[in-house]
């Protein structure tokens, strides 16, 4: 068998046994690998939390920023390198929680990245509490009476912004999550894949019985493109629906919008600086 060139074969990863990130991370080599894509190419960008240490276990570049602060600059690499496979992995707290305006904002621009999202429903980082999909009534260390909130929907809030590719996954499916996320990263435009995953440790609810149990597969029926059919898929509760849920396949993407890539499709460090340009625009600021 060849060596997967996406894997540092790291021996010390920080996460629990028994943790959902480690399916994924198996996932997101083989991927990587099936895709054939090139490391230099390919970016991993992630905020803060368990799941936002997944890049530094992949053979590739990657930005570890701040907390909920991953799309940002995953979009800013799209915009100033278009030939980057560029792909944000993260938590369901850093993204939806600490990063929930950015996530808005990154559907609103449609830049060609992916978003994978590890969702256990629960901060595991910070041992346990709610986080934004955490269920109405799960007991935490901090919502000892139980959580009230109604629990964010990520793939209702996604397809409502008319996002261009959303799908939602089991971790423990690692067929079926492989075959998804691969089609999140072959297409153009802003791709979110919800990845349902455990948290053995501080989520005794969402098992991986509890997900067995609680999901289902979308059929050959659902119609991806019919988005009012994607949107009444999304709010189902119980059962949860996995799969594709919609697709937008010619949807202008954030950095081809741009008047600079017009005329010329070269990544920004390929280009020839005008200094004189530069220096006029810097005094005519100054004045």
């Amino acid at each position: 068998m060849s060596e997967n060139i996406f894997d540092p074969h790291v021996k010390d990863i920080a996460w629990c046994p028994g943790c959902g990130n480690f399916p994924i991370r198996k996932i997101m080599l083989e991927m990587l690998e099936e895709l054939e894509l090139d490391p230099v190419n390919t970016v991993m960008v992630s905020g803060i939390g368990q799941a936002a240490k997944s890049p530094q276990y992949i053979q590739a570049n990657y930005f570890n920023g701040l907390h909920g602060r991953a799309l940002p600059p995953a979009t800013a690499m799209k915009a100033a390198n278009p030939e980057l496979t560029v792909i944000v992995e993260s938590g369901d707290g850093d993204m939806y929680g600490e990063g929930g305006n950015h996530f808005l904002h990154a559907i609103r621009r449609n830049p060609d990245i992916t978003a994978v999202v590890h969702n256990n429903m629960i901060y595991g980082l910070t041992k346990g509490q709610a986080s934004p999909t955490t269920s109405k009534g799960m007991k935490t260390p901090v919502q000892i009476n139980g959580v009230f909130l109604e629990p964010f929907n990520p793939l209702a809030a996604a397809i409502a912004l008319d996002a261009s590719f959303v799908a939602r996954a089991n971790a423990l499916d690692q067929d079926k999550t492989k075959e998804i996320i691969k089609k999140a990263v072959q297409h153009k435009g802003f791709a979110l894949v919800d990845v349902f995953q455990i948290c053995v440790s501080f989520n005794k609810v969402n098992t991986a019985k509890w997900f067995k149990e609680h999901t289902y597969y979308l059929d050959e029926q659902h119609d991806t493109s019919d988005r009012s059919a994607a949107f009444s898929r999304a709010i189902e509760q119980d059962k949860l629906p996995l799969g594709i849920f919609y697709e937008q396949k010619n949807k202008p993407v954030f950095e081809e919008s741009f008047p600079l890539y017009q005329k010329d499709k070269s990544p920004l460090f390929q280009r020839t600086l005008n200094k004189e340009a530069l220096e006029k625009i810097a005094a005519e600021k100054t004045e």
